[in-house]
C-alpha cells in the first residue's frame, strides 16, 4: 500500500518552503534537518497557512541552527508573537543551543538522541528522523490519525485509539523512502481524507479503505467529548508616559506566555466575581475602558478588563518598566496582549464586547 501512496505523492506533493520535493530527493538533494525541525515545532497545533510566513521570517533572520542559538531571547519571542503556544519558542532556543553545545551544531541522525533534546517529543522525533534522515519511524499527527482510523474502520474514540492507530501507522511505514511516505500520508489527510466531506473518489487508498466500504468514513475518527473550558478573569494596565514610553513587563519564564512582553496586571483566576481585585502598577488616574478582551487558551477562556492611564514623566512603576516609543511595536506582543492594545486604540469590536463570543 505504501507503493501506491508514494506514487500518488510523487504526482501530488504539496509545495512547502521547508520541504524537499520528491523529485529533488530522487535527484540527490537532501533535506535540511534544521528547517524540518523548525517547521515541525511551528506546525504543532497550528495550520500550515499560518506557519508559512513565520517560518520564512525565522529562516531569513536565523538561517542556521548556530544563528538561532546565538539569538537574543527577546528577539526570538518577539518574532514568535501571535503564533501561540509560547513554550514552543522557549524550547526552540533551548534545543538550538543544546545542538550547538552537545552536537557541534549538527542535528543527530538518531531517533533516541533527538528525544533527549528540549521540546522534542515522540511525534517531532519521528518526523525529523523520517523526513530529514529517511529513517523508518512512523509519524502520527491529526491527519495521520484520521487516515488510519478510516483505512481500518477503527471506532475506538481518541485519544484512547492512539496506540492502535500507531501500530497501523508503523506497519505501513516502508523501509525505503520513509521521509516521502511520512509526508505523503500527512498530505493525504490534509487534502483528500479531510475531516468533512473526504474525497474518497480520488483517494489512492479508496480500494483498501475499510471505512469507505462500510460507509462510516464521515463519522471517523471518533473522539471522546471534551469537558467545558472554565472561564478565568484578570486585569491589565496600559500606562503610557508623556514621552510616549509604554509600561510593559516581561512575563515569568514558566507559565502561559512565558518570557513574552505584556502589560502589567493581575493573576488570571477562576472567580464568580466579574474580575479579581488588583493594584495598578504605578500612580496615575486610571480609567477602565468600555468592553473587555476575550481570548481562548487550550484549557480555559480568559476575560480581561483593560484599564488605562496617561502617566507623568517622573513616574516610578511598582511593576514592569517603561519601553521607549521607538523600541515598542504592538506586533511584538502575544495575541491576547495585542487585543488589549487594539481595544485601547480602536474602541470595542464585536468580538471583544461583553456580549461577544469567546474567541
Amino acid at each position: 500500500m505504501s507503493v501506491i501512496l508514494l506514487a500518488w505523492y510523487d504526482a501530488n506533493a504539496r509545495e512547502m518552503p521547508w520541504r524537499t520535493s520528491p523529485q529533488a530527493r530522487k535527484d540527490g538533494v537532501l533535506p535540511d534537518p534544521y528547517t524540518i525541525w523548525m517547521s515541525e515545532i511551528m506546525l504543532q497545533q497550528t495550520t500550515v497557512v499560518t506557519v508559512k510566513d513565520y517560518f520564512t521570517r525565522f529562516i531569513n533572520r536565523w538561517p542556521t541552527v548556530r544563528d538561532l542559538a546565538a539569538a537574543q531571547d527577546a528577539d526570538v519571542m518577539a518574532e514568535w508573537a501571535g503564533l501561540g503556544y509560547y513554550a514552543r519558542a522557549r524550547n526552540l532556543l533551548k534545543c538550538a543551543r543544546a545542538i550547538v553545545e552537545e552536537y557541534d551544531g549538527v542535528f543527530p541522525a538518531d531517533h533516541a538522541a533527538l528525544l533527549t533534546l528540549p521540546g522534542i517529543g515522540p511525534y517531532t522525533a519521528a518526523a525529523v528522523s523520517s523526513i530529514a534522515f529517511d529513517l523508518p519511524h512512523a509519524v502520527l499527527d491529526g491527519n495521520v490519525e484520521r487516515v488510519m482510523a478510516r483505512l481500518y474502520d477503527i471506532h475506538t474514540p481518541l485519544p484512547a485509539a492512539k496506540p492502535e492507530l500507531m501500530e497501523h501507522a508503523k506497519a505501513l511505514t516502508p523501509q525505503q523512502r520513509s521521509g516521502d511516505y511520512a509526508q505523503a500520508v500527512m498530505d493525504l489527510g490534509a487534502t483528500i481524507c479531510t475531516p468533512k466531506s473526504p474525497a474518497c473518489g480520488i483517494c489512492p487508498w479508496r480500494d483498501p479503505c475499510a471505512a469507505r466500504a462500510a460507509g462510516t468514513m464521515a463519522e471517523l475518527p471518533k473522539k471522546t467529548p471534551k469537558k467545558p473550558k472554565p472561564i478565568r478573569h484578570g486585569t491589565v494596565y496600559l500606562g503610557r508616559r508623556t514621552d510616549g514610553a509604554w509600561l510593559l513587563e516581561t512575563r515569568p519564564e514558566k507559565g502561559l506566555l512565558g518570557g513574552m512582553l505584556g502589560w502589567p496586571g493581575s493573576d488570571w483566576v477562576d472567580s464568580s466575581l466579574p474580575h479579581p481585585d488588583s493594584t495598578p502598577p504605578a500612580k496615575g488616574d486610571w480609567e477602565e475602558l468600555e468592553g473587555e478582551v476575550r481570548h481562548t487558551f487550550t484549557h480555559f477562556h480568559l476575560i480581561l478588563r483593560v484599564i488605562t492611564a496617561d502617566l507623568a514623566s517622573e513616574t516610578t512603576p511598582t511593576q514592569g518598566e517603561f519601553v521607549a516609543k521607538s523600541d515598542f511595536s504592538p506586533s511584538n506582543l502575544p495575541t491576547v496582549m495585542r487585543k488589549a492594545f487594539d481595544l485601547h486604540y480602536q474602541g470595542v469590536s464585536p468580538q471583544m464586547t461583553q456580549r461577544g463570543p469567546l474567541l
